[in-house]
């Protein structure tokens, strides 16, 4: 994202079929050759929860101007960090037909047009997680679809067996991302083999690696993070504490979470920052935004070349039906996640300040 305006050039563009066990490389143009670039002390990564930025089925509900305000209050963050990531809560497609049943009229399967694919570039997206219960909502088609117009732009994804994981180079460093589900189609966060593979290959791919997870149960009153393993729906949505530190053991430099579609705690786990869920970040249509469930954060953390911890902040945002997420000037956002730390992780080895700052515990300066 240093150099957002220009035009990433994609290494791996293959049909569909093709993709069994592909990783997406992408190098960003440079504008000075490796060896004359500038030492770099660290990085700056910015990480959101879901995006649904509107959908066409069963009927039309898209916002104004065709989604170009969506980002306007948060796209400055996103595109001055360094990598911005995020989940993609369903397809990229204009037309097929739908996996899930209409009900009165309603239907949780979300169809955005593919011409919003430029809104995630222009916000400055560099990753995506597909590995939801929404990225096969139109099929193999919705998902080829999905698939081809990020390649397009230059966004990796990954998350399924098809798209095992993206590797970025920026600014002469390599990115790794990876990410996981629990659904049948996604690579499960439950198959510890299947995360353990995963990781060990990617981590040899890259420099700093960033792992995201969809998982958890849903609803307004599944803010706090529990103990062990959730179930929901009769599904095994993961034992999502052990899953965040194991991939913290396998190399993992930050881990991301979403799915219960609001926000939960964050913690330090061997110098390297977890967030257990993200919650709903761009959803303005098809999903309940209210009260914790509009809670919209970007959390941006700054580590060292590393990938140890340094600082961070949680930048609060609200979203407003129809328009996205917009600035919650009372921090009500940072506030809630920062009593959701003291709540549920005995030792988060972080302290959060009323304005969002992340500190190490103990720093008397941010």
């Amino acid at each position: 994202m240093i150099l957002s305006l220009l035009l990433p050039v994609l290494l791996c563009v293959w049909p569909l079929e093709h993709r069994d066990s592909v990783k997406t490389e992408i190098d960003w143009p440079q504008l000075l050759p490796e060896d004359a670039m500038p030492v770099r002390n660290g990085y700056d990564i910015a990480v959101v929860g879901d995006i649904m930025m509107g959908t066409t089925f069963p009927e039309i509900r898209l916002p104004e101007h065709d989604g170009a305000m969506l980002f306007s209050d948060c796209a400055g963050i996103l595109s001055s960090a360094d990598v911005a990531a995020g989940n993609l809560e369903g397809v990229l497609c204009d037309e097929g037909e739908s996996t899930k049943k209409v009900v009165e009229g309603r239907s949780y399967a979300f169809r955005t047009p593919v011409s919003y694919t430029g809104r995630l570039s222009e916000a400055g997206f560099d990753f995506l997680s597909i590995a939801n219960n929404h990225s096969r909502d139109f099929g193999a088609e919705g998902l080829a679809s999905t698939m081809a117009v990020l390649d397009s732009v230059g966004i990796g994804y990954a998350g399924l067996p098809s798209c095992r994981y993206a590797v970025k180079r920026i600014a002469g460093t390599r990115f790794g991302f990876c990410a996981f589900g629990h659904n049948s189609h996604t690579l499960r966060h439950t198959e510890v083999s299947c995360v353990e593979n995963i990781l060990r290959e990617l981590k040899d791919s890259c420099d700093i690696l960033i792992v995201s997870f969809h998982g958890g149960a849903e609803g307004a009153g599944m803010s706090h993070l529990p103990y062990g393993t959730e179930t929901y729906l009769g599904e095994n949505r993961g034992n999502l504490r052990k899953f965040a530190r194991l991939c913290i053991d396998l190399g993992a430099d930050i881990v991301f979470g979403h799915g219960p579609h609001v926000t939960r705690a964050v913690e330090l786990y061997k110098d390297r920052f977890i967030a257990y869920s993200l919650g709903n970040f761009c959803t303005p249509y098809g999903m309940n935004i209210s009260g914790v469930n509009g809670y919209a954060p970007v959390i941006e953390v700054k580590i060292a070349r590393d990938g140890s911890f340094r600082k961070g902040k949680i930048h609060s945002f609200i979203q407003i039906p129809g328009k996205g997420p917009r600035h919650d000037y009372e921090n009500r956002t940072a506030r809630h996640i920062a009593g959701l730390t003291e709540a549920d992780i005995e030792s988060p080895g972080i302290f959060i300040t009323e304005s969002g700052d992340i500190m190490r515990d103990g720093d008397g300066t941010f």
